[in-house]
């Protein structure tokens, strides 16, 4: 950090946002639960995530008020070029033991990456979620997992293996819409294109994906998630349940999460839901008549920062 003395400084290994329109899944299902799991303030304007190591290789997470400063540097950072971060200490708001997601590089000439001391005073370190179990924070990185790699998750869904409630297989159907006018979840078998009947997805864990896990199709899971997608229309949530990404000039791409469930999609596309109660599964929902309008009302509701 700048300012900082060298037993002090921070080796800045990389950087997130923590705002309403871009945060770490891992920490919550929306901007408010994800400020809440670090005991900030959810401030409109955000911050600014700081992952490095100190002079003993330890562990931190600064968090700094500087959302501007951050975000260049991630910019920079993506486009491959290289940029020095370093917030100024008046914009630190508070430095937090240990990192919220497992990184796999580590700060030249310092100990491996390790816990500070903290001998029980103020919070116990921030550790990433275990890869070998599955609960909401699994579930959420998995959907960013497909949200991020959406051409390879949507080959692997053979659009012949969506079925209608008559039994009718076609490529555009989704089962027939309730009161809600959500529609309903048609599992299939990623990848297979055999016709087989639904009940079948992918699955995603510990960051990777894995094929051929099974999963109830017309899930009541699914059901409520679209329920509570298609309530979100009617009373917003709280800021960042909804997210929306540029995928392409005309198509975005949507991350919306709720209790126990999350949701992928793009809005000239299906949507891919992931549920607590289906360790890993990914469940397709064909889209249908009633899809494309409620992809269109939840983009209107996020945030498209500039």
């Amino acid at each position: 950090m700048a300012g900082a003395d060298a037993d002090d400084a921070l080796l800045v290994l990389t950087a997130m946002l923590l705002t309403p329109a871009r945060f770490p899944s891992v920490l919550g299902d929306d901007y408010v639960a994800a400020c809440a799991a670090l005991a900030l303030e959810p401030y409109e304007e955000g911050y600014g995530l700081v992952l490095g190591q100190d002079g003993e290789g330890a562990r931190w997470t600064v968090v700094v008020d500087d959302v501007s400063l951050v975000a260049v540097a991630i910019a920079a950072w993506d486009c491959g070029m290289a940029h020095d971060l370093s917030p100024d200490e008046r914009s630190v708001v508070c430095a937090l033991p240990g990192w919220p997601l497992a990184l796999t590089v580590a700060a030249p000439g310092v100990p491996a990456p390790h816990d500070p001391e903290t001998d029980g005073l103020g919070p116990a370190p921030l550790a990433p979620p275990d890869p070998e179990s599955w609960g909401p924070a699994q579930r959420r990185l998995g959907a960013d997992e497909i949200a991020e790699r959406w051409a390879l998750w949507r080959e692997q869904i053979d659009d012949a293996v969506f079925v209608r409630p008559d039994g009718e297989r076609r490529g555009e159907a989704a089962e027939g819409t309730g009161s809600d006018g959500a529609g309903s979840e048609n599992s299939g078998e990623p990848g297979s294109g055999s016709g087989e009947e639904p009940g079948s997805g992918s699955t995603v864990g510990g960051g990777g994906a894995e094929p051929g896990a099974p999963a109830a199709g017309r899930h009541p899971g699914v059901r409520r998630a679209l329920s509570e997608a298609v309530a979100y229309t009617r009373t917003p949530p709280p800021p960042g349940r909804i997210r929306s990404v540029f995928a392409s000039a005309d198509t975005r791409t949507l991350r919306v999460d709720g209790p126990g469930w999350s949701m992928v999609a793009r809005t000239d596309d299906i949507a891919l839901i992931l549920l607590d109660e289906e360790p890993g599964a990914v469940l397709p929902v064909g889209r249908g008549p009633a899809l494309p309008g409620l992809l269109e009302a939840l983009d209107a509701l996020a945030p498209h920062p500039v």
